[in-house]
């Protein structure tokens, strides 16, 4: 294979290589020039061109531009940690993470890490507690984001929980330099971890074909309120990943994916469509997965878990969601406390006329306006992809009516639900 641009290339095979690099984000930036935003600046059903997408998806990777994958199996690119554990301490790391990046980014959208965890100790070890964990849980009725609710076993916040059960376990289990690597690939360094473990029993359903966090957890109308460029933006604030606890054959359902589907730009309104969910089930591709195997891929990549037809496996993956550094706000607000003491003066200047649009101006710029970060096992996604927000709390009791303490309490018990 090629030894990238951060080998030690002679001259003459730098310039090829430039060239070809050139050559290929030509054709990239080509691909992609009619697929990245449409002429209003926002995305609509009309740009959700099932053609457009087929073809993006049906394209091939180039393995010439593969210096360390050990091979591609069904278009997704793989890499031997054990062997890649020497290029991760030493000169090669930037080279192997821009490698790691462009396949997530421009080609398929997903890679595997083999013997991403090659010690079986702390594995085990995380797995004995979650499944403590599960048991202890079980009947709380906590929601889950595609599934029905009770048809998986989910642990929230699975992160948190075995740090502080078992601290040495934890230190052992995340002490690993090849998630921290492929996290650092596509988010950059100062990364924020969370996990939350999935145990699919035999007979366990599959999901819907879907894109994940941010935008692919909100309904097509909602996402179509964002321009077109924070389509683009919002796969690159997070990373999607998933350690395997046992043995996963494709008849336990490993996720479904679907090569560069990562590349259509009206993809987080096209997801929701039936034309494109049956596409994604006659094209979809499923990977097996070893214990201590990771899968890593863009958040912006369709994608769905895969039913259980095992007679006897239970599925258990630790899904890791990474997010950017970037995605939060330069100062701390009280919006709670901002949200209680405008309420009188919303009241006030909806009774004498203030027109909708200038209220809901005001109530943008008091409340909060987003759903997460939260804590899952107390503020559940039931009945929908996420929780109700502050804001929209804050409209229902202006739209009801409702009295101060009325208000007061329901912010309180809000807050009390999203604390971790």
């Amino acid at each position: 294979m090629a030894t990238g641009l951060h080998g030690r290339d002679c001259p003459g095979k730098l310039a090829h290589r430039v060239a070809e690099f050139v050559a290929e984000f030509t054709e990239w930036e080509m691909r992609m020039k009619d697929n990245v935003a449409s002429p209003s600046g926002y995305f609509g059903e009309s740009d959700c061109d099932l053609a457009v997408f087929a073809a993006l998806c049906e394209q091939t990777p180039h393995p010439q531009g593969l210096t360390f994958a050990a091979g591609i199996e069904a278009a997704v690119p793989y890499y031997d940690m054990a062997a890649l554990d020497v290029v991760l301490a030493g000169p090669q790391r930037a080279a192997l993470l821009s490698e790691w990046a462009h396949v997530l980014g421009r080609s398929s959208g997903a890679l595997v890490l083999k013997r991403a965890l090659p010690e079986t100790g702390p594995l085990d070890a995380a797995t004995a507690i979650y499944h403590r964990i599960i048991a202890e849980e079980a009947g709380q009725g906590g929601g889950d984001h595609f599934a029905r609710a009770g048809s998986n076993a989910r642990i929230w916040n699975a992160l948190q929980k075995l740090c502080l059960r078992a601290p040495e376990v934890f230190t052992a289990y995340f002490g690993n330099p090849a998630v921290t690597a492929v996290a650092e690939a596509w988010l950059g360094p100062g990364f924020q971890m969370t996990a939350q473990i999935n145990l699919v029993r035999p007979g366990g359903a599959a999901q819907d074909a879907h894109r994940d966090y941010h935008l692919g957890f909100q309904s097509a109308e909602e996402a179509a309120r964002f321009p077109a460029h924070i389509h683009a933006l919002s796969p690159a604030l997070t990373l999607q990943g998933g350690i395997a606890h046992v043995n996963m054959p494709v008849e336990t359902g490993p996720t479904k994916l679907l090569p560069f589907s990562q590349l259509f730009g009206p993809g987080y309104l096209a997801f929701h469509q039936p034309a494109f969910r049956a596409y994604f089930e006659a094209h979809h591709i499923q990977l097996p997965l070893q214990k201590g195997d990771a899968l890593f891929f863009n958040p912006a990549l369709f994608h769905a878990a895969g039913e259980n037809r095992s007679a006897e496996t239970e599925r258990m993956v630790n899904l890791l969601q990474i997010s950017s550094a970037f995605g939060r706000a330069m100062e701390n607000v009280d919006r709670n406390a901002m949200s209680a003491a405008v309420f009188p003066a919303l009241k006030a200047a909806k009774a004498s006329g203030m027109p909708p649009a200038q209220l809901a101006a005001a109530i943008a710029c008091t409340a909060e306006g987003y759903a997460f970060p939260t804590n899952l096992d107390t503020d559940p996604p039931a009945g929908s992809t996420a929780p109700p927000s502050q804001q929209a709390l804050l409209i229902r009791a202006l739209a009801e009516g409702w009295p101060q303490d009325r208000l007061e309490a329901a912010l309180s018990e809000q807050a009390a639900r999203r604390r971790a």
